[in-house]
């Protein structure tokens, strides 16, 4: 089935140094951008990720130190990646929980302003696991009936991405072949920052979702306890996260 679109959409997909979106790094993107009219736009970059590549994260992807040695960094692409994704919603297989966050941590540490919370993102990964239970491979052998060749490498999993959400479109009639229904679908929580540490309540206010002020308004609390947000400053929260912090703390001063 043919998505039914109102802007252009990117899958994308990361391979990582590691699992930490604070502190780990991008040593591959590859991204499949699908416009409304159906052309198609690929790319795949390797990325020097500016530390050592773990050895258990090369066993996964297969890309060394040696291989990314010579690659652009990722502050030196950013401007030009933001320009490609501007406009477009996101999405990818457990892109919600890892790749959409890693990549916002990337642009923040780039100094280049996009704001990815703006954009509406469709986890496959979710649909997946909310209909089937399975794992990437599994998915696409399930809904494509095909088996997936180099796996673990970002461009041959971005495509089966976008070839598993189409397939998906066709066997589930309630599945709405709409990018706004499909965003709220795989959507798990009502994030405010990508690590759900800050979440909105039924009244679109936003409160603290971890730790002693957990249910708490993040306004209130800031206001109360000064020291916290130095805390939040200081710790080893992602910069999506302390950035989110320092948005409503400037609020609020504004507001006074």
């Amino acid at each position: 089935m043919k998505l039914n679109l109102k802007n252009p959409i990117v899958f994308f997909d990361l391979e990582t140094t590691g699992i930490n979106i604070v502190s780990d790094r991008i040593v591959e993107i590859s991204y499949l951008k699908v416009s409304p009219n159906g052309d198609e736009e690929s790319r795949t970059r390797r990325i020097n990720p500016e530390m050592p590549i773990p050895a258990e994260a090369s066993a996964i992807h297969g890309i060394s130190d040696e291989d990314v040695k010579d690659c652009p960094t990722f502050k030196s692409i950013a401007k030009s990646l933001a320009a490609q994704i501007e406009g477009c919603d996101l999405a990818g297989y457990n892109s919600n929980r890892f790749d959409i966050p890693l990549l916002a941590e990337e642009f923040i540490r780039a100094e280049v302003d996009i704001d990815l919370m703006k954009r509406k993102f469709v986890d496959v990964q979710t649909i997946f696991h909310k209909k089937e239970q399975r794992t990437l491979s599994a998915a696409y052998k399930f809904y494509c009936d095909l088996d997936l060749e180099n796996a673990h490498t970002a461009e041959a999993d971005t495509h089966a991405t976008y070839e598993i959400l189409k397939a998906q479109l066709d066997r589930y009639p309630d599945l709405q072949n709409d990018i706004q229904f499909l965003s709220e679908y795989s959507a798990f929580t009502n994030n405010v920052d990508f690590a759900g540490r800050i979440v909105y309540n039924d009244k679109k206010q936003e409160i603290i979702n971890f730790g002693k002020y957990k249910g708490s308004l993040v306004e209130k609390v800031l206001r109360e306890d000064p020291g916290y947000y130095s805390w939040i400053m200081q710790g080893d929260f992602p910069l999506h996260t302390k950035k989110i912090f320092t948005t409503i703390k400037l609020r609020s001063a504004f507001q006074k």
